[in-house]
C-alpha cells in the first residue's frame, strides 16, 4: 500500500495541494462515511461535585469522540435542543477543503442554528491526528459543549513511532457562574471579571470543597466527580493524546515520575523530545508517549496546574492506575506542583523545542507575499473594557462573511482596510498605554489567492500594571508553520535572519503567544473561505481579540441554504 506521506520535500507544496495528495494515495475503497446523530441540551451535572447547568452532546460532557479514518467523510446531524438559545460547533483543526461553509463559526461561515432546528455538517478528514470540536457561539465551551476527533492512519499503514495503546485526555477549566453571568460581567459597566477557575478538570472530571458551596447543592461523594483513572499495564506504551479546551488558563500536565516524549502536536508529528511536564494552551492538541515503567505496586497522580497567570484553583488530579492495584487507590504522595507559574522562559524554551519530524518535514516558502503584524492589547471603549489588535476590536456582523461575501452583500460589514501594523518606534509594549482607547470594526482582512502571508504576534502590557498574559492563537481554515519565537518586541529586520527556522518548522493551528513576546507564523492563502484568526481564550475573543481573513471566495461553489437565515442572508434561504 501507498505510504501516506510526502518525505523531506525539496522544494515547497502547500498545505492544500498536500492535504489533496496525502488523501489521494489512499485506495478510495478504504475511505468510509462515518455518522453521528447529535442533541444538544442543557442538563443538571456535577463535574467538580456541585451541580450547575451545563451544556451536553446526547447527554455528555465532554462529547463523544469522533472516530474517523484518514480520508473519511464525516457526517454530524446537529439538533439544537437548548430551546431558547442558539448555538453552532467548530471542528477545530479540521481545514474543511471544499467545505467552508461546515467551519461551524457562527457569523463568519454560517447563521447559527436555532433552537428546535437541525444541522448537518459534513466534511473531510484528509489529514490523521488529534482534533477537537467545541461551540463556536457566544461562550458556550466554556459551559462544556466540547470534545475531541480522532484521525487514524488507513489500515496497514504506521506511524513513525510505537506504541501498544491509545488513550484521551481532554483538559479544561470550570466556572460556577453560568457563562451568561460571566458575558453579562465582561459587557458591563464596570467591568466584571470572570475571575479564575473553580476547578480543573481532566475528562470532565474535578474537585471542589463542597465546604465553601454555600446554599448550593454539592455532593463530594457523587460519582460524576470522582477523579478519571488512566488503568496501565506495567511495561505498555500509552499514546495519550492531551487536548486543551481551556477557556481560560494555560496549563501544565505532568505524570508523577514518568517521562512523557512529545511525538505529535495539532495533526503533524515532532521530532520527539522528552519533558517532565507538558505545557499546553488552550486550542492545543498533543500526543506524548508514556511508558509504564514505575514501581508497579502502587499508583500514581496525574497532575493539572495553571501557569502564565497566578494561580487561584487547585491542582486538577487523576489517578495513574498501575494494573493490578485498585483504580481508587490514592497514591501515597503529594501531587506534583508542576513549574513556577511565571517562569515565562521556561514555558518559551518548550516552544522552541517543538520542530517538524525528520522525514516529515514541508518546508515553508522560503519569501512572503505580506506581513501582517498584529499587536495584542487590553483596551476600552466607551467606557468598556475590550481587548483588540492594532487598537481596533473585532465584532461579528449580522450577516455571516462567508455569506456575504460569496452573494455581495457588501453593506453588511465594514469595507474599510483593517490595520497591517502599529506604530512600533513609538509604542513601549511594557508599559501601559498612554491612551487606551480603541475603536469597533468588522472589517475582513483580503488575501490575494495562493500569496504567502506571514502574521507576525506581538504581545504587550494589559491595563493591569506589570503584567502580559498568554495568548494562544487558533486559524481556521489552515495549518501554518511556526517560524519562531522572542522575547520582547519583534526587530522586522534581524529577527527573521537570526531566529526563523526555515529548515523544520513545525505547522500547527494554534500557537501562543508569550508574554512581553512575539510569535511568527507563515501560511499559503491557498484555501478558498472565509476563515477566524482569534485568541483562543473564551472570554478574550468575546470581548474582540480577533481578526478574519477572505481568500479566493470567488472559487467557492454554492453555499448550502442551510447555512443562511440571518441579517440579510434571510431571503436567501430556500426551504
Amino acid at each position: 500500500m501507498a505510504r501516506c506521506r510526502v518525505p523531506l520535500l525539496s522544494g515547497w507544496i502547500t498545505p492544500f495541494i498536500m492535504g489533496f495528495l496525502l488523501c489521494m494515495s489512499i485506495p478510495l475503497a478504504s475511505a468510509k462515511v462515518r455518522r453521528y446523530r447529535w442533541e444538544v441540551t442543557y442538563e443538571l451535572q456535577s463535574p467538580d461535585c456541585l451541580e450547575k447547568l451545563v451544556i451536553a452532546i446526547n447527554g455528555r460532557t465532554p462529547g463523544p469522540t469522533i472516530m474517523a479514518q484518514q480520508g473519511d467523510t464525516v457526517i454530524v446531524e446537529v439538533k439544537n435542543g437548548l430551546l431558547t438559545e442558539n448555538t453552532a460547533i467548530h471542528w477545530h483543526g479540521i481545514r474543511q477543503i471544499g467545505t467552508p461553509w461546515s467551519d461551524g463559526t457562527e457569523g463568519v461561515t454560517q447563521c447559527p442554528i436555532l433552537p428546535g432546528e437541525t444541522f448537518i455538517y459534513k466534511f473531510v478528514v484528509d489529514r490523521p491526528g488529534t482534533y477537537i470540536y467545541h461551540a463556536h457561539y457566544g461562550m458556550q465551551r466554556s459551559a462544556g459543549l466540547y470534545g475531541s476527533i480522532h484521525v487514524s492512519l488507513p489500515d496497514g499503514i504506521s506511524e513513525p513511532f510505537a506504541y501498544d495503546y491509545d488513550r484521551n485526555i481532554v483538559l479544561n477549566d470550570w466556572w460556577h457562574k453560568t457563562t451568561h453571568e460571566q458575558a453579562a460581567g465582561l459587557s458591563s459597566i464596570p467591568f466584571v471579571w470572570v475571575k479564575e477557575p473553580q476547578s480543573l478538570l481532566i475528562n470532565g472530571r474535578g474537585w471542589f470543597n463542597c465546604s465553601q458551596a454555600g446554599t448550593a447543592v454539592c455532593n463530594s461523594t457523587n460519582p460524576q466527580c470522582s477523579p478519571f483513572v488512566l488503568t496501565v499495564v506495567p511495561g505498555k506504551t500509552y499514546r495519550l493524546r492531551i487536548s486543551s479546551l481551556a477557556s481560560l488558563s494555560a496549563f501544565n500536565f505532568e505524570i508523577e515520575g514518568h517521562n512523557m516524549t512529545v511525538v505529535e502536536t495539532d495533526g503533524h508529528y515532532v521530532e520527539p523530545f522528552v519533558v517532565k511536564n507538558l505545557n499546553i494552551y488552550s486550542g492545543e492538541t498533543y500526543s506524548v508517549l508514556v511508558v509504564a515503567d514505575q514501581e508497579p505496586s502502587r499508583n500514581y497522580w496525574a497532575a493539572l496546574n495553571v501557569v502564565s497567570r497566578k494561580p487561584d484553583t487547585p491542582t486538577g488530579l487523576a489517578i495513574f492506575n498501575y494494573y493490578p492495584n485498585h483504580p481508587r487507590r490514592r497514591p501515597p504522595t503529594a501531587p506534583p506542583a508542576g513549574p513556577l507559574w511565571n517562569d515565562t522562559e521556561y514555558r518559551l524554551n518548550q516552544s522552541l523545542k517543538i520542530r517538524a519530524r525528520r522525514g516529515y518535514v514541508y518546508p515553508p516558502p522560503t519569501t512572503t507575499d505580506r506581513v501582517i503584524t498584529l499587536l495584542n492589547t487590553q483596551n476600552r471603549i466607551d467606557g468598556h473594557t475590550r481587548w483588540a489588535v492594532n487598537n481596533i476590536s473585532f465584532t461579528l456582523p449580522h450577516t455571516p462573511y462567508l455569506i456575504a461575501l460569496k452573494h455581495k452583500l457588501h453593506h453588511t460589514f465594514s469595507q474599510s482596510a483593517p490595520p497591517e501594523t502599529y506604530d512600533r518606534a513609538n509604542y513601549d509594549i511594557f508599559k501601559q498605554a498612554a491612551n487606551p482607547n480603541a475603536t469597533y470594526s468588522d472589517a475582513v482582512y483580503r488575501l490575494k489567492f495562493n500569496s504567502t502571508v506571514d502574521i507576525i504576534l506581538q504581545n504587550a502590557n494589559s491595563m493591569v500594571p506589570n503584567n502580559s498574559e498568554t495568548h494562544p492563537w487558533h486559524l481556521h481554515g489552515h495549518d501554518f508553520w511556526v517560524l519562531g519565537h522572542g522575547p520582547g518586541v519583534f526587530d522586522p529586520v534581524n529577527d527573521p535572519l537570526r531566529k526563523y527556522n526555515l529548515v523544520d518548522p513545525i505547522m500547527k493551528n494554534t500557537v501562543a503567544v508569550h508574554p512581553y513576546g512575539w510569535t511568527a507564523i507563515r501560511f499559503v492563502a491557498d484555501n478558498p473561505g472565509v476563515w477566524a484568526f482569534h485568541c483562543h481564550i473564551e472570554s478574550h475573543f468575546f470581548m474582540g481579540m480577533g481578526i478574519v481573513f477572505e481568500e479566493g471566495v470567488e472559487r467557492v461553489g454554492r453555499l448550502p441554504a442551510a447555512i443562511m437565515g440571518c441579517g440579510d442572508s434571510h431571503h436567501l434561504r430556500r426551504h
